[in-house]
C-alpha cells in the first residue's frame, strides 16, 4: 500500500484525536447536572474531574515508553478500545463519587494510550522538517476534541439524558479506531535505534534539561488549562445567574459557550508555535504565559461584576491565550529529545505535565469550597487567581531553566541557542 502524504498522515491522524475525545468532556460538560443528582461538594465534583487525569498518569510511563520498543500502533489502536468500554461503563454503571471515578480513571488510561502514542506514531512516519508543524496541529486538535465533547455532551443531555450522553460518546473512539487502521501501518522499531536501558529508566530522560524545562512548563500549563476547562460551564452558569432579568445572554447555553470558547485553541496554538519559529521559543512562551495570567484574574472577577456579553468576550481572550503556550511546549520537547529516546521523553512530557492535569481540577474547586463556594464571586475570582499564579511559573522556568540548558546545548553544538 502506498504510504499518504505527510499533510494527509497530520489530518488524519489529527481528526482520529478529535473523534477519540468525544467522552473527554463530558463530566465537566455536566458538572452541574452531576453535582445535583449526587450532591456533591465542589472538592468532590473537581476529584472526579482531576481523577481521569490519575488514570492517564498511572498509565501514561509504561504506555508511552513501550512506544520506543513496540510498535506504537499497536499500543494506540488498544487504548482507543478501551475508551470505547469505559465510556459505555460510565453511561451504564456510574452512580456517585466511587464507581464515576472509576470510569473515569479507566478513560483516563485510554488517553494516556492514545494522546502521545498516536504523536510518536505520526512523527515516525514524517521527515524531520514537518514533524514541528505536525505537532502543532495535532496538539491543538485536543482543543477541538474537548469542545467537540462539550457540544456533544450539552445538546445530548438535554435532548436524552446524561448516561446517553456518555454512551454515545463512545461512537467517536470507534470511529478513531477504523482512521487509524487505514493511515497508520504497521511501525515496529528497528533493533539498532531501541533504547540500551531497561523499560522504565527515565535516566536518560532526566539528564536532558533542555526538554526538561519544556516538561516542566507543560505541567504548569496543563494545571491553568484544564482547571479552566473543567471549571469553565459552572462559571458561565454562575455569571448568567448574576445577570438581571432580560440580560442579553442569560438564556445563551453554557456548554455552546465553553465548546467555542475551545475552539479558539486551534488556531491560538498553531500561531503560537509560528511565532516560536520567528522569534524563538522562550521568548514567545514568557509572552503567551504573562498574558494568560493576566486574563485569567481578570475573567475570574468578570462574573459577578460585568455584563454577561463582558464575560463571553473575557472568555474568549483567556481561551485564547490558556492555550496559545501548547503546542510551542511539546514541539521544543519533541525537538530536544534524544530520538532513541523520545518515547521515553514524552512519556515524562505526559506524567509530569499531566499532574498539573490532576491537580488542577481539584485545587480550583478546594480553593472555590474554601472561598465561600460556588455562589460567591470572591471565591470565583480567588480560584482563577490560583490559575494565574500557578501559569507564572512557566516563564519563570523559560527565564532561568530553559535558557542556561539552551545555551549549554548551543555551546555544546557550536552555535546559536534555539
Amino acid at each position: 500500500m502506498r504510504r499518504a502524504s505527510p499533510a494527509l498522515m497530520i489530518f488524519a491522524m489529527s481528526v482520529a484525536e478529535i473523534l477519540g475525545m468525544t467522552a473527554f468532556s463530558t463530566f465537566p460538560a455536566l458538572l452541574p447536572v452531576f453535582t445535583a443528582e449526587w450532591r456533591l461538594s465542589n472538592t468532590a465534583a473537581g476529584w472526579i474531574g482531576g481523577v481521569y487525569f490519575v488514570g492517564y498518569l498511572l498509565a501514561v510511563p509504561v504506555l508511552v515508553t513501550l512506544t520506543d520498543r513496540v510498535d506504537p500502533r499497536r499500543i494506540y489502536l488498544a487504548a482507543m478500545a478501551l475508551s470505547v468500554l469505559s465510556a459505555l461503563g460510565f453511561a451504564l454503571a456510574a452512580g456517585g463519587v466511587v464507581s464515576a471515578s472509576l470510569w473515569r480513571a479507566l478513560q483516563g488510561i485510554g488517553l494516556a494510550g492514545t494522546y502521545m502514542p498516536g504523536l510518536k506514531a505520526l512523527t515516525d512516519m514524517l521527515p524531520e522538517r514537518a514533524q514541528s508543524r505536525a505537532v502543532a496541529f495535532y496538539t491543538a486538535s485536543f482543543g477541538v476534541g474537548s469542545s467537540l465533547s462539550f457540544v456533544i455532551a450539552g445538546e445530548l443531555e438535554s435532548l436524552l439524558d446524561w448516561r446517553w450522553a456518555f454512551g454515545l460518546s463512545a461512537i467517536g473512539p470507534a470511529l478513531a479506531i477504523a482512521l487509524a487502521l487505514m493511515i497508520l501501518r504497521p511501525a515496529p522499531p528497528a533493533e539498532d535505534a531501541m533504547p540500551t536501558t531497561r523499560l522504565l529508566d527515565f535516566r536518560p530522560v532526566l539528564a536532558n534539561r533542555r526538554a526538561l524545562a519544556f516538561t516542566f512548563g507543560y505541567c504548569v500549563h496543563n494545571w491553568e488549562l484544564f482547571g479552566y476547562r473543567t471549571w469553565i460551564v459552572a462559571f458561565l452558569l454562575f455569571a448568567q445567574a448574576q445577570q438581571p432579568a432580560g440580560a442579553l445572554g442569560v438564556a445563551w447555553s453554557a456548554t455552546i459557550l465553553a465548546a467555542l470558547v475551545n475552539l479558539v485553541g486551534l488556531p491560538a496554538s498553531v500561531l503560537g508555535n509560528e511565532l516560536a519559529h520567528r522569534f524563538g521559543r522562550r521568548r514567545v512562551l514568557v509572552a503567551v504565559m504573562t498574558a494568560s495570567a493576566a486574563a485569567g484574574a481578570l475573567f475570574g472577577v468578570s462574573g459577578a461584576t460585568m455584563p454577561f456579553v463582558v464575560v463571553v468576550i473575557l472568555a474568549f481572550v483567556y481561551g485564547w491565550t490558556v492555550i496559545g503556550d501548547s503546542a510551542t511546549l511539546t514541539a521544543g520537547m519533541v525537538a530536544a529529545a534524544d530520538p532513541r529516546y523520545r518515547g521515553a521523553t514524552m512519556a515524562m512530557h505526559s506524567m509530569i505535565g499531566f499532574v498539573g492535569s490532576a491537580v488542577g481540577p481539584l485545587a480550583f474547586g478546594m480553593v472555590l469550597d474554601v472561598g465561600g463556594g460556588a455562589t460567591s464571586g470572591l471565591a470565583w475570582g480567588l480560584a482563577f487567581a490560583s490559575l494565574s499564579a500557578v501559569i507564572l511559573i512557566g516563564p519563570l522556568l523559560m527565564l532561568t531553566m530553559a535558557r542556561r540548558a539552551e545555551e549549554a546545548h548551543a555551546a555544546a553544538q557550536g552555535g546559536p541557542p534555539d
